[in-house]
């Protein structure tokens, strides 16, 4: 949506990003005119969703197809026990609206596909890839490449958390990264430490709203990496791999695998 002015509301909720000079008025503008579109509401999509709303993200897609089971409470944090059964994207757009309602929700209660992926994207200018499985993981990184999306990827493993943002065309992607499917793991899952996807979240939320400001270090060409248990942060540089499935195809044919 097109902001041409704040109200007096909008400049007492802003007031301390207004007052950060490389924001100011007119960052915050677009930020209200921004649309990011964040793919599920879990462990990760939880407080990226909280601080997208708190910054004044103008639209705000989500997608998720799941209920809430009351294991998920130990770090889904945009839900209540009082939701339990519930839709995801339900009780995660009433909290979120629940915190700024100037914010508009866009909530699809379904499963990404192959099929509704690039309807879905086209409205959006970020993508915010907070899913638990790889599959669709690399679902959101082919469609983004045919769409010409920028998008954050992220992924949690017990005490470890992973991020890195994409511009499709210009920096490595997720499959420079991960050539292949990892196989699949039948075991119950263990963990994570339920504050880890708190850490890799809100790092997304911010790769999000610096994006659309257009400024800062993006985290790209960097696989950033986090481990809860040792309290480090360690970046890797990656380079786009020639052969890599997605940065090697044209524009032409869709790539969705």
């Amino acid at each position: 949506m097109s902001v041409e002015f704040l109200s007096k509301e909008q400049s007492q909720r802003y007031a301390r990003q207004l007052a950060l000079p490389e924001i100011g008025e007119a960052g915050q503008r677009r930020l209200l005119a921004g649309r990011v579109l964040l793919i599920g509401v879990g462990g990760l999509g939880s407080p990226a969703g909280y601080y997208l709303a708190a910054a004044g993200i103008g639209t705000l897609g989500l997608v998720d197809g799941d209920t809430l089971d009351l294991s998920n409470l130990q770090r889904q944090i945009a839900h209540t026990t009082a939701d339990l059964g519930r839709a995801k994207v339900e009780s995660a757009a009433r909290a979120f609206t629940a915190l700024n309602p100037d914010v508009q929700i866009k909530a699809h209660n379904l499963r990404l596909t192959a099929e509704n992926a690039p309807g879905l994207f086209k409205e959006y200018d970020f993508i915010i890839d907070a899913t638990d499985n790889f599959e669709s993981k690399f679902l959101i990184a082919g469609t983004c490449h045919n769409a010409d999306k920028p998008y954050s990827h992220a992924g949690i493993l017990k005490y470890i958390g992973q991020t890195l943002t994409v511009i499709p065309g210009q920096t490595a992607c997720l499959r420079c990264v991960f050539d292949e499917l990892p196989p699949g793991n039948k075991a119950p899952p263990q963990g994570p430490l339920g504050v880890v996807p708190g850490v890799i979240g809100t790092i997304q939320a911010t790769e999000a709203i610096k994006y659309l400001l257009g400024f800062g270090d993006l985290l790209t060409d960097r696989l950033l990496a986090y481990d809860a248990l040792r309290l480090e942060f360690r970046s890797v540089r990656i380079k786009r791999n020639p052969d890599c499935f997605l940065c090697r195809e044209t524009t032409g044919s869709p790539v969705t695998t």
